[in-house]
């Protein structure tokens, strides 16, 4: 399965926030086998919104969309969501009785905006805050706050598979550049996915479907570099 991540913030692009949301959700479906092929950050426009979200949802498998959900101005990305599947924005009975419940809305002025999500879409409860997110077609849109999101996206997450994938790592005491042969001949001699990253020492990280085949691409590994025991 294949996944695009779309978080949508203006206070993201300007660096008053960190996209924590891309990389929780990411190992999340990386656990799950499910292979994150975008991650996305847009700001809070509809236009925006929608043209990379329709693209998206063309292009992969599902795509996961973490914003602004509510009533107020800065609040469109469930209308950008909207125009990305050609759907007007109705208000869902469901997200009604739970926000006149749970929420404890009593106004109607105040529950109509909260509670509107793209027609016949499916609507996401949120346990931990107020607004609903929803599932329209392959694309599951979450509130952008992290505790609501984290709590809605347990919801949903057994409808993210993907193949079973094992991970292992080495740290080698050498410069990334002086691997760089080494690592090629790794990655075609025992096809696993090969990943590196400098720090103090490098990081390398193994990925493949089978357990036994992670193991002996680091023996392998172990036995042709300066590695550093951890």
């Amino acid at each position: 399965m294949n996944v695009a991540l779309v978080t949508v913030g203006d206070e993201i692009l300007a660096g008053d926030t960190v996209n924590t949301n891309a990389s929780w959700i990411g190992q999340r479906l990386a656990d799950r086998g499910v292979s994150v092929e975008r991650v996305t950050v847009v700001p809070d426009r509809t236009a925006d919104i929608a043209r990379v979200v329709n693209e998206y949802a063309a292009d992969y498998d599902a795509v996961v969309v973490t914003g602004g959900l509510g009533p107020t101005h800065d609040d469109v990305t469930m209308a950008g969501v909207a125009a990305a599947v050609g759907r007007s924005l109705e208000r869902n009975e469901t997200a009604l009785e739970w926000l006149s419940g749970d929420g404890g809305y009593s106004s109607e002025e105040h529950a109509v905006g909260t509670a509107e999500i793209p027609e016949n879409a499916r609507p996401l409860r949120n346990t931990v805050g107020v607004a609903p997110g929803c599932v329209v077609g392959s694309i599951y849109v979450l509130p952008g706050v992290p505790s609501e999101m984290k709590a809605m996206f347990e919801t949903v997450e057994s409808e993210f598979t993907g193949e079973s994938r094992h991970v292992g790592t080495v740290i080698v005491d050498e410069p990334e550049s002086a691997l760089v042969t080494r690592l090629a001949e790794l990655q075609e001699e025992f096809g696993v996915k090969v990943g590196s990253y400098p720090g103090k020492y490098v990081r390398v990280k193994v990925e493949h479907a089978d357990a036994d085949v992670v193991e002996e691409a680091l023996e392998w590994l172990r036995e042709r570099a300066e590695t550093v025991q951890r």
